[in-house]
């Protein structure tokens, strides 16, 4: 890189950080369930080191109309919906069972990276201008943290969320295997009261939630809002209304050869969760690739949670989603 221009990048790292440390100092905070403290920003809790790549994507990416955006709440279905977009979207150049598919070799992750672990993470502030199209991005952002960049552009959005008691279950297993070996596991009811009151990584819940369920009933073109639930259902649909939503449908031969039953066979947990890249590797910040797969399964909550805190739950759902027309 040309000198000035390599100081000019540094000079516009610096500054941001400096405006984002000022930002930081000021907000609210909690302390986590999970560890540190929760920081509140614009209605939603990040941990610190989080919450600083979101501020740099928000001020420094810029969208282009042909970007793909996969959002979700965490322990959504995000690993699952990830292999389906990358392995739809390449099938031209990564046929479906080719035996050189990167999904056998690379942790969906790694192939569709988050703004917040990946692209903008330890104070990156990359160029991105020179990637090929369309480019493929992760978030668990909420939508009102997106920016304008993002949510008044042309690129589409693809966000999938769940029943909130099977996330909390997923969630509260993740977070414990996530922390220190030797570490003490966080009280199962103060994360379950913790998570009810909205004060969660990136929550509340529900307001991630309707976030973009309003946005995919006002731009219903640009976004799609799925459920962990319904695509466990109905596999073969919902790969064939996503690759219709990109813009990218399976061609009648496709469907003729079978090409939406090898996605979602290659896509599935068995299939991902056996590949050893899932089973002994390493994400780019050094977290075991096999996290990302527990079990894969709907309804697990029934087998943790009691009849008081399902009962708990489901009415928090009831009345926050209702009123939207929203069923979870």
């Amino acid at each position: 890189m040309d000198p000035t221009v390599a100081a000019s990048v540094e000079e516009s790292r610096t500054s941001s950080q400096e405006e984002i440390d000022s930002l930081i100092k000021s907000l609210p905070k909690i302390s986590s369930w999970a560890r540190g403290h929760y920081y509140k920003y614009e209605g939603y809790w990040y941990w610190e080191n989080i919450l600083r790549p979101i501020l740099s994507c928000k001020k420094h990416f810029r969208a282009q109309n042909s970007d793909i955006l996969l959002a979700s709440f965490p322990k959504c279905g995000t690993t699952w919906l990830k292999a389906i977009v990358y392995t739809i979207v390449n099938r031209d150049k990564y046929p479906v069972g080719s035996e050189g598919h990167p999904l056998l070799t690379n942790n969906p992750h790694a192939l569709i990276p988050a703004f917040e672990f990946y692209v903008y993470v330890n104070n990156a502030i990359p160029d991105l201008s020179n990637m090929p199209a369309p480019r493929l991005f992760a978030t668990h952002s909420p939508a009102l943290s997106l920016g304008d960049e993002v949510t008044k552009s042309g690129c589409k959005i693809i966000y999938i969320c769940r029943n909130i008691k099977d996330c909390f279950i997923s969630s509260w297993h993740f977070v414990n295997k996530m922390r220190s070996l030797g570490s003490d596991t966080t009280s199962f009811y103060e994360a379950f009261d913790s998570f009810c009151r909205g004060e969660d990584i990136y929550g509340p819940f529900w307001d991630h939630i309707l976030g973009h369920w309003k946005m995919s009933l006002a731009v219903p073109e640009r976004v799609l809002f799925l459920t962990y639930d319904h695509i466990s259902e109905q596999p073969n649909h919902y790969v064939k209304k996503i690759a219709e939503f990109l813009g990218c449908p399976f061609s009648v031969v496709e469907e003729d050869e079978e090409v939406v039953d090898g996605v979602v066979k290659m896509c599935s947990f068995n299939h991902l969760s056996q590949l050893e890249v899932n089973k002994s590797g390493v994400t780019k910040l050094g977290h075991e690739n096999k996290l990302f797969f527990r079990r894969g399964e709907t309804g697990d909550s029934k087998n943790l949670l009691t009849s008081e805190m399902i009962n708990k739950m489901d009415q928090i759902a009831q009345e926050k989603f209702s009123p939207y027309g929203l069923k979870l």
